[in-house]
């Protein structure tokens, strides 16, 4: 995994075979299941004021945890289930996001009633396209947008918690809908190619 001749970019860190992974295969790549788009809004409203590194480390222990990520199942959890994933060391316990969590599974669960599917929803905000960033840097790559506000507005007013501007263009990264690999990374060009 570790290849010191292929050129990532520089914020994958290279002794985490996991960052690595993620970044080499998921990362930017456009998502249209809505059950891996509902993993990644819930993984990165755990992120807010955390590392993404802390929440991949315990990636596997919030699938186990929220049944993988399955929405219905999250939208339907009882006090009981609650307070056992408060109790569950292996992911975040905060008890704000884990209700947002519950709370954000109706909201999508709502969205996709109103539409085709929650992709279908979140895709129309850029036209269904990936934008394409020419970043030579991290320097450069913003924390947020003017689109990143807008859905993040749209988003709120929907009811979902946990979804501030950064905490949206995170998710936009993650899911494709942006492609901020920096130029000299070498899946800047194979995600265009493949995704294009």
């Amino acid at each position: 995994m570790e290849n010191d001749s292929i050129c990532r970019c520089k914020w994958v860190k290279m002794k985490n075979p996991t960052y690595i992974k993620y970044h080499d295969e998921e990362w930017g790549v456009p998502v249209k299941d809505d059950r891996q788009m509902f993993e990644f809004l819930t993984l990165e409203s755990f992120q807010a004021g955390l590392s993404w590194e802390t929440i991949l480390n315990k990636r596997e222990n919030f699938r186990n945890a929220f049944d993988n990520f399955d929405v219905e199942k999250i939208a339907a959890y009882s006090e009981e289930k609650l307070q056992s994933l408060v109790e569950d060391k292996g992911i975040i316990r905060n008890k704000l996001k884990i209700a947002a969590a519950v709370n954000n599974a109706k909201r999508f669960i709502e969205i996709k009633e109103k539409h085709a599917s929650f992709c279908d929803y979140f895709w129309q905000f850029s036209d269904g396209k990936s934008i394409i960033n020419k970043w030579a840097d991290n320097s450069s790559v913003p924390a947020s947008t003017p689109l990143s506000d807008k859905i993040s507005k749209e988003l709120k007013k929907q009811g979902f918690k946990f979804m501030g501007t950064t905490v949206v263009y995170a998710h936009m990264q993650a899911v494709g809908m942006v492609n901020d690999h920096t130029t000299d990374c070498f899946r800047y060009h194979e995600i265009i190619q493949t995704y294009s």
